[in-house]
């Protein structure tokens, strides 16, 4: 993707957020930030018992990068294995967002990603 498409999907994204708001009843909700510049990312996570991720959204407040990375996150989860989830890395948020963005503004960049893996640990765990 050229640097103007990841512009253009960013702010597609920002301007428009998919998967944004509360999720009654999630199986895990966390909240974290970026303290240095405010930015903040409460993600919600509804998985079923043979671990499909069902239903995933978030609330929070930021710039474009942080606010933008959560809504295309949350578009790539959605219907998902919890396994998908917890095998994400850096490079695969880098293909999301561009390699430009993840090494001028990384923090932002990664801030959904980093609030997904605690939410993972947070879930509770079933039965086998």
């Amino acid at each position: 993707m050229d640097r103007q498409a990841q512009i253009e999907l960013l702010l597609d994204h920002y301007e428009n957020p998919r998967n944004r708001g509360r999720l009654e009843n999630p199986d895990a909700h966390v909240s974290w930030g970026n303290p240095g510049c405010g930015d903040v990312i409460t993600l919600y996570l509804k998985v079923s018992d043979d671990g499909q991720i069902t239903d995933i959204a978030f609330e929070g407040e930021g710039c474009t990068v942080s606010q933008a990375s959560a809504s295309i996150l949350t578009e790539k989860l959605k219907g998902q294995p919890l396994s998908y989830a917890e095998n994400l890395t850096v490079d695969d948020v880098m293909s999301w967002v561009g390699r430009e963005v993840m090494l001028s503004r990384p923090r932002c960049a990664l801030l959904a990603l980093s609030t997904l893996k605690l939410a993972l640990r947070d879930l509770p765990k079933k039965p086998s």
